[in-house]
């Protein structure tokens, strides 16, 4: 995967999530924070304090994954094996998803107006969103109404990512109306989550932040994990 801004030779962390998404479904940009935060992940930062993504990176998050995914190791044993293999991605069995991105010119006047904070990720109009996401106005203009898109300009990497999964659904004939329980039961989830941690987030000092973070986190991964479970067992009898 490329940058969306021609003017950078790093991904962003919204781009990051695009490019393994395919491969590990279930991960979140809260999830690749909540890796970096115990310390698995380790990008380099703008003067502005956006996360820069290279491929040693990208290829570290992969084996973080997979060594979750395929062996259910806790994050303590494959921060050990990455500590064993050198902590930089370069000698792990674990390819690169993204292709090489040296060689790209860092002053094009082409640069898109994304440029991917890390709160948000990406800015992007109406217009921008429909393009990336393969929507048509229409489509938008249903996931709207329906409360999946918010309807409010810059769009941000957490509403190209649903405009996504939205086009994924379209093309087994759900309409927009069909999505909007899932409005809902997020709605809910994070309010639950919001209430757990919000002792937390009244701490004004560094380290009162960082335990908030490093607990939604693991409470996002824990939340994901029954969600997932309930739905499986759901479908296993009704079908």
């Amino acid at each position: 995967m490329t940058p969306l801004s021609s003017s950078r030779d790093y991904l962003s962390i919204g781009e990051v999530l695009e490019s393994v998404r395919d491969e590990f479904p279930e991960v979140s940009i809260s999830k690749i924070r909540f890796l970096e935060n115990e310390g698995l992940l380790t990008p380099q930062r703008t003067g502005s304090g956006y996360r820069k993504f290279y491929d040693d990176d990208v290829a570290r998050l992969r084996y973080v994954l997979s060594l979750q995914r395929d062996q259910f190791l806790p994050l303590k044993v494959i921060k050990e094996r990455l500590e064993e293999a050198g902590g930089n991605g370069a000698d792990m069995s674990v390819a690169p998803l993204v292709a090489p991105l040296e060689g790209r010119s860092a002053t094009s006047n082409s640069a898109s107006s994304v440029d991917a904070p890390a709160a948000e990720d990406v800015q992007l109009s109406r217009a921008e969103l429909a393009k990336q996401a393969g929507l048509s106005d229409h489509e938008v203009q249903g996931l709207e109404e329906f409360g999946i898109l918010s309807g409010r300009e810059p769009y941000d990497g957490d509403e190209l990512a649903a405009a996504r999964a939205a086009r994924g659904l379209f093309s087994f004939g759900v309409e927009p109306r069909h999505l909007r329980m899932y409005r809902q039961a997020s709605d809910r989830e994070a309010s639950l989550l919001s209430q757990i941690v919000s002792p937390l987030q009244r701490k004004r000092d560094v380290k009162g932040q960082e335990e908030a973070d490093r607990s939604l986190g693991e409470l996002l991964e824990h939340s994901r994990a029954l969600r997932e479970a309930l739905l499986s067992s759901s479908l296993r009898f009704s079908v």
